[in-house]
């Protein structure tokens, strides 16, 4: 079975974004580009909910063409290009995707189907209300949270009350020289 990767940056108190979606204070450099990068290695998917599949699709693709791209935006973009991405989404149309579906009923178990198809880990990227959507059915099996050094004080929170408790283990950590915070946590369900 294909493991479900969420990959999310948060501020210290817990927000993936200000109250309108603003990223200011999430400084991502080129060490933090590289290390996302070692973990596409791994997967051959992303999933995503529509705002951040459209926020990704927006610069990903052609990210590689610019004349001053790094290393890194060169592999996320050579990887985003051949990654089937899968988005969920009640709104948007399914027409003309390049290498994309959507998913828009009976999420959880259109996901477990995916799951249990052939191929290597999927990974969440943002996409907060897919996140706890999937986090009440037990279907994200490990995390990798990035602390960045702000605190926004409200926006869109990546965790909510959950009526479901879910057990961790410490996989690993990671510090970057920009002041941000890799954790590493697998879902234990024994």
């Amino acid at each position: 079975m294909r493991n479900l990767v969420l990959v999310a940056h948060i501020s210290l108190d817990g927000f993936v974004a200000g109250v309108k979606g603003e990223l200011d204070g999430f400084d991502a450099g080129e060490e933090n580009l590289q290390f996302v990068c070692n973990l596409t290695e791994e997967a051959d998917a992303a999933l995503f909910g529509r705002v951040s599949y459209e926020l990704m699709n927006g610069h990903w693709p052609t990210a590689k063409e610019r004349p001053n791209a790094s290393k890194g935006e060169i592999a996320y973009s050579n990887w985003y290009n051949s990654a089937m991405k899968i988005v969920v989404s009640k709104t948007m149309g399914k027409a003309n995707l390049n290498n994309t579906s959507v998913i828009s009923e009976n999420i959880p178990n259109e996901i477990r189907e995916i799951k249990e198809q052939k191929g290597k880990n999927i990974l969440i990227f943002g996409s907060p209300s897919v996140s706890q959507l999937l986090m009440q059915h037990d279907l994200i099996d490990t995390y990798w949270i990035f602390v960045n050094p702000t605190i926004f004080g409200q926006g869109i929170p990546l965790f909510t009350g959950s009526a479901k408790r879910i057990e961790l283990k410490l996989g690993a950590t990671k510090q970057f020289a920009n002041g941000e915070l890799a954790m590493n946590y697998i879902v234990d369900r024994q």
